[in-house]
């Protein structure tokens, strides 16, 4: 099928899904079963599009502006975002389930999903009337980078904020850019009342900044994750937070716990390791070994499958038995034990380790036929080990949750 056609079908498979619902651009939902429901359907309805869409991601290194603009029409930037603002409002577990089709589509589109979905979990943090103001479209796309590379300058009013951010994830499409700055007062860094360096996340537009172009990498090629930089610029108090230490200024269980953004990067893997098992069974029903067997009747081919979906279930369940646990604990009024939150974190490591096994699985199993860089197997290949880079998803993180499980501090200070 020709890209032109492709795009037209993906289109045309979006609208009909969108059809099916309320308006995408902050609506209330009036039933909220069916469209946690078909907020998948949009996601699965977009495969099209995003497949005719892959050649150019992996040409330009970036996400293709109609496919950002089909999730935005889709209303999935927005999924986060508060149900009083006229926005889903949607549970973690359905916009996880979100990334995860998207994912298993493609890892650059899911991981764009996953960082603009950042957006409603980040303003509860901030000051409520500039946020609304900010948010004016509730799918304005949001990226940045929390690491505080960059300085902010406390003047009157808000700070000068100058700085260069490296993986500025889908920096050339963001209508606003996060980004961590250490807070210099007077000369020098300033301390918090901890004793810590004072961080904030200073939102700037995204067309304010200059980006660089230094993203040029095997896996999540379409995330376009470029450096960006700016320099002396104003930034208001009430457009920036302390992303270790300001209070959640909403009461909505979504908000209730500071790291619940995090549980969309589950998404990733888990879609990743679900397209490569899919592309193994595929391969097994066509493709002879060299002795003219079927794949499919060969043992190690057998053992892999098996081994793969042991892997892949497993890490799912634990992933979403633990989340679910978290929202019903959230809905229900009560806190989030450390010990439910140790076990999040690790869950979404967990995902990560064990969609890594599960692609390595497949991709020797799929032989020569997975070398090929466009091969449903070599992408899967290159965009797992590309995301379980993250820090997010480190040994660090695992340890800490160790810790916790010892009755030790996490000794982590995002955790």
């Amino acid at each position: 099928m020709d890209g032109a056609r492709a795009c037209r079908l993906g289109r045309a498979r979006l609208s009909a899904s969108l059809s099916r619902r309320a308006p995408p651009r902050g609506v209330a939902m009036s039933d909220a079963a069916a469209a946690t429901g078909n907020y998948v359907a949009a996601a699965e309805a977009l495969a099209e599009l995003i497949q005719a869409s892959r050649a150019e991601m992996e040409r330009a290194r970036r996400m293709p502006v109609p496919l950002v603009a089909a999730m935005a029409e889709a209303g999935l930037f927005a999924l986060s975002m508060p149900r009083a603002w006229r926005g889903p409002e949607l549970d973690p577990m359905t916009q996880v389930r979100v990334v995860e089709a998207l994912s298993k589509a493609d890892a650059s589109t899911g991981w764009t999903a996953m960082l603009g979905l950042h957006a409603g979990y980040f303003i509860a943090f901030l000051e409520q009337a500039a946020a609304r103001a900010m948010y004016a479209d509730l799918n304005a796309f949001t990226g940045g980078v929390t690491r505080p590379t960059g300085q902010a300058v406390r003047v009157r009013g808000g700070f000068r904020v100058t700085g260069r951010w490296a993986l500025g994830s889908c920096c050339q499409h963001s209508r606003w850019l996060f980004s961590g700055c250490r807070v210099i007062e007077d000369g020098s860094p300033r301390l918090a009342a901890d004793g810590g360096p004072e961080i904030r996340l200073c939102y700037l537009p995204g067309e304010a900044v200059e980006v660089i172009d230094t993203w040029n990498s095997t896996g999540l090629r379409g995330t376009g994750s470029h450096d960006y930089r700016i320099a002396d610029f104003f930034v208001p108090e009430e457009q920036s937070f302390d992303p270790l230490r300001a209070a959640v200024r909403r009461p909505e269980p979504l908000y209730g716990v500071r790291n619940m953004y995090l549980c969309n990067l589950a998404g990733i893997p888990l879609g990743i390791a679900r397209a490569a098992i899919d592309a193994v069974l595929d391969l097994a029903q066509d493709k002879p070994t060299r002795i003219g067997t079927a794949l499919k009747d060969e043992a190690h081919v057998q053992l892999a499958l098996a081994r793969a979906e042991a892997l892949l279930g497993g890490a799912r369940g634990f992933f979403f038995d633990i989340l679910e646990e978290i929202w019903a604990t959230l809905t229900s009024g009560r806190p989030v034990s450390q010990r439910q939150h140790a076990l999040y974190r690790l869950a979404i490591c967990n995902a990560y380790d064990a969609g890594v096994a599960a692609v390595d699985l497949m991709f020797k199993v799929g032989s020569s036929s997975a070398l090929d860089a466009a091969h449903p197997l070599d992408r899967a290949f290159r965009d797992i080990h590309a995301a379980a880079q993250h820090f997010v998803v480190s040994a660090k993180i695992e340890e800490a949750a160790g810790r916790v499980f010892l009755g030790l501090e996490p000794g982590v200070p995002s955790f």
